[in-house]
């Protein structure tokens, strides 16, 4: 084959691919679209309120699955609980895949850690510094304290380009823009806008303390974030009969297949299929949606068999792009 007919042939499979991917797209697109949003539109405020995760791995490299990380579109914001690895990218494929302007990684509001464990931090700052140039408002961030010290150290690392941009021709709407609002929380409500309310809420994730969980109010949902953590009263307290709890889990088998120090170190720090089952079985939620699924070697369905031995409710395994 002569190099002419070989590079029509790749360039009529890239039209393809492209064509390929905009047909998922609500909203088609080319690359790089430079998006500036001064407001939500009459029909973001009139929309309900939704569920995209963003996120739903773990700290083991997935090419699946993003860090954790979900987002709660609510009347033209989009509220972020955690901002693992992949994160960033994911909000911009479904800013277009569902046409959520919100989406939009400058066009993000808000981020509600629930503890500050790498794989739920580590695209933190890219979504502070990714065109942060262009930030028409800064981003705002709520979490366990040592959320300032990750902050200023982001600013550090990234003193250079900040330094560079601001520094010579390039149009710049805010030369901080890359800076984050951060506040550190205590238990209690931490975020009240109309008819929304965010209350953080104690769990039990081993060592780790303080570790948080939410739970998201508005007029339509009840939802719960669970974080990372392990069966506790609290957790049942705050989603008892919720619209829906975003939870993570741990295969009972595949922990088996662990040393007898990590079964220790998961059984403290997490939940296990069968206990979610329990608690499930407590608190009646109308969905159970997991994520942050550790199966170690396991088909990840394993999950949902040992959670439906004690449990017969509506449950789910979530990926990522999932919309609830």
């Amino acid at each position: 084959m002569n190099i002419r007919v070989s590079l029509a042939i790749v360039s009529l499979v890239g039209v393809a691919t492209q064509s390929l991917a905009q047909e998922e797209m609500a909203v088609p697109i080319e690359s790089g679209v430079v998006e500036a949003r001064e407001g939500p539109t009459a029909a973001e405020l009139a929309a309900e309120t939704q569920v995209v995760m963003l996120g739903t791995g773990t700290p083991i490299p997935d090419a699946y699955r993003g860090g954790a990380s979900i987002a709660v579109i609510h009347k033209g914001e989009a509220y972020l609980f955690d901002v693992g690895a992949g994160a960033v990218r994911n909000a911009a494929h479904a800013r277009y895949k569902y046409d959520i302007p919100s989406l939009y990684p400058t066009a993000i509001c808000c981020v509600f850690l629930t503890h500050l464990h790498s794989d739920h931090t580590l695209d933190f700052s890219e979504l502070a510094y990714t065109m942060w140039w262009r930030r028409l408002q800064k981003l705002q961030a709520w979490g366990p304290k040592g959320l300032q010290e990750l902050a200023t150290g982001m600013q550090m690392m990234m003193a250079p380009d900040a330094r560079i941009r601001s520094s010579g021709t390039q149009p710049i709407f805010d030369n901080t823009g890359y800076s984050v609002d951060v506040t550190e929380i205590t238990e209690g409500f931490v975020f009240e806008k109309d008819d929304l309310r965010i209350e953080a809420f104690a769990v039990n994730h081993g060592d780790i303390d303080p570790a948080f969980g939410y739970r998201i109010t508005t007029e339509d949902k009840t939802i719960v974030i669970s974080g990372d953590t392990a069966v506790s009263s609290r957790l049942m307290e705050m989603a008892g009969g919720v619209d829906i709890l975003f939870h993570e889990v741990i295969s009972d088998t595949g922990l088996t297949r662990t040393s007898e120090a990590f079964q220790a170190y998961h059984n403290r720090s997490h939940t296990t299929a069968t206990n979610l089952g329990k608690l499930a079985v407590e608190v009646k939620p109308d969905l159970l949606v997991l994520y942050h699924g550790l199966y170690y070697g396991m088909p990840e369905s394993i999950v949902l068999e040992e959670i439906r031995t004690v449990y017969d409710g509506n449950v789910v395994l979530a990926d990522d792009l999932d919309r609830f």
